[in-house]
């Protein structure tokens, strides 16, 4: 029987979830998607100085919002629990104690003092500060001694003095270390609670993790867990680190480059499959392919096809992608979305939707403006002929299609001829105008322009007969009325 993949994702509940994490929390789903295998989340909360209620929800938040449930984990269960590691120390405790008493482990009493001094000795021969083992054979009746002065101690791992460590990542292949650079490192702290590479490990192999996916800041922290594992006697999963991810000036993606919580990209208003799309390309490509459903990414995805090299992140590149969503998306979704900006701006809204001729007015803005939209709020600025009784001309269309003088003519005939139609709909609104060019031997953008200027203010708009129709023969008559007097004034 096969090998059940199962991978997890373990966040440090110190800060928001960021476009890093959150692309190495799809990787993981993605490859346990494909396999047929379980994710699961686990919250790495041991940083008792840093972590946080709020980030621990922003955390579970954005996951949510991109839709990468979890197999087992907070909110869910699972047999492996609990998931959050401040409710695992004795886990941890019991662990440490194993290598103790199998001489894999010390009791270390040295104070903050003498661990400076020997940092600055390093630093006077020029070499990296390491701990010089001098607990390590300590006499049992001392330790029993000072541990029953209740003096503070950690437990520090007993490093193998030679060799190297070797770690077979399945992106970067062989990387070896030299274990004399390695020191005798703290797996418990003076506080009782376990340091992340040695919780890591006695979590990775309870929980059965057969791959451990993760950022290749990650990578110095893999020979010390992999002489973990060894000294356990556990199983070594198998690694792979992914490429960083930079900004556009190629420097490491920081809050400068903009929003780097995923859950303000949804506040900003970007739709999460196009986020889903966008992160699954940051490192990892099929072809020449950019958009992908979830289930295509699911069926295509590889850790063979992840670049060795740091990804760029570009915020134009989502923004495409996020346009090509939204014109997928249903009209009514989209409405939802945009509601919230919308009520902010204009007062008529909230009246307006709890009718169902206001909410059929606002669907065909939506479905007119879908087209055009890039993220959620840009429906604020296009919509804005739609939901205000009195518009203003942009300077530069007003003096470009205003110039000439047969437009209050042509504006005039066009009025007249707009009162008599009915219904007033797309289809006869269009022969009003390709019959008045035909009659006038104009071309249609002469009598197009103008009136879009007229009844928008704008150069650019959707189409013009959509527009009309949308906005109501009542409004187009009082607009183009206002046009007319502006233009003979």
């Amino acid at each position: 029987m096969a090998e059940e993949i199962r991978v997890r994702f373990a966040p440090s509940p110190t800060g928001y979830l960021h476009v890093g994490g959150a692309r190495t929390a799809l990787f993981n789903w993605l490859f346990a998607k494909n396999k047929c295998g379980k994710f699961i989340l686990r919250i790495e909360d041991t940083d008792r100085m840093r972590s946080t209620i709020e980030a621990n929800k922003a955390i579970i938040e954005g996951l949510e919002w991109l839709g990468l449930e979890w197999d087992e984990g907070p909110n869910v269960g699972g047999e492996f629990g609990p998931y959050y590691q401040t409710e695992r120390l004795k886990i941890y405790r019991e662990a440490a104690e194993k290598l103790i008493a199998e001489g894999k482990a010390y009791y270390c009493f040295c104070t903050a003092e003498e661990l400076e001094e020997m940092r600055k000795l390093a630093a006077e021969i020029k070499e990296a500060p390491k701990y010089d083992g001098r607990c390590r054979k300590l006499p049992e009746a001392e330790i029993e001694e000072l541990k029953a002065k209740r003096k503070d101690h950690v437990i520090r791992f007993k490093l193998p003095a030679a060799g190297e460590t070797v770690v077979s990542d399945l992106i970067r292949g062989e990387v070896r270390f030299e274990n004399d650079l390695l020191d005798d490192f703290v797996i418990i702290k003076s506080d009782g609670f376990p340091t992340y590479n040695f919780a890591a490990v006695v979590d990775d192999n309870l929980m059965k993790i057969t791959h451990v996916i993760r950022g290749d800041d990650h990578l110095s922290n893999t020979p010390r867990q992999i002489l973990l594992y060894e000294a356990f006697g556990f199983p070594i999963p198998k690694f792979a680190h992914l490429p960083m991810i930079l900004g556009p000036d190629k420097a490491r993606l920081s809050k400068r480059h903009g929003a780097v919580s995923v859950v303000a990209y949804s506040e900003m208003g970007y739709l999460p499959e196009a986020m889903v799309n966008y992160l699954a390309r940051l490192g990892w490509s099929h072809g020449d392919q950019e958009v992908f459903t979830r289930e295509e990414l699911i069926e295509k995805f590889s850790l063979d096809k992840v670049g060795k090299t740091s990804a760029v992140f570009d915020i134009e590149k989502l923004n495409w992608l996020n346009g090509q969503y939204i014109r997928k998306a249903l009209p009514e979704r989209i409405l939802d979305l945009a509601m919230p900006y919308l009520e902010k701006t204009y007062d008529s809204l909230p009246a307006m939707a709890k009718n169902k001729n206001g909410l059929d007015y606002l669907l065909k803005v939506i479905k007119c403006l879908q087209d055009r939209l890039i993220i959620i709020p840009d429906i604020v600025h296009l919509s804005q002929y739609f939901f205000v009784e009195e518009i203003e001309y942009e300077k530069k269309a007003a003096e470009k299609y205003f110039a000439d003088p047969k437009v209050p003519s042509i504006l005039t005939k066009l009025k007249e001829r707009l009162q008599k139609i009915e219904p007033f709909i797309k289809e006869n609104i269009e022969k009003v105008f390709k019959g008045l060019a035909e009659e006038e031997k104009l071309k249609l953008g002469a009598i197009i322009h103008p009136t879009r200027v007229a009844l928008t203010g704008r150069a650019e708009s959707p189409g013009m007969y959509e527009v009309i129709e949308i906005l109501g023969k009542d409004r187009v008559i009082k607009r183009l009325d206002k046009a007319i007097h502006f233009l003979v004034r």
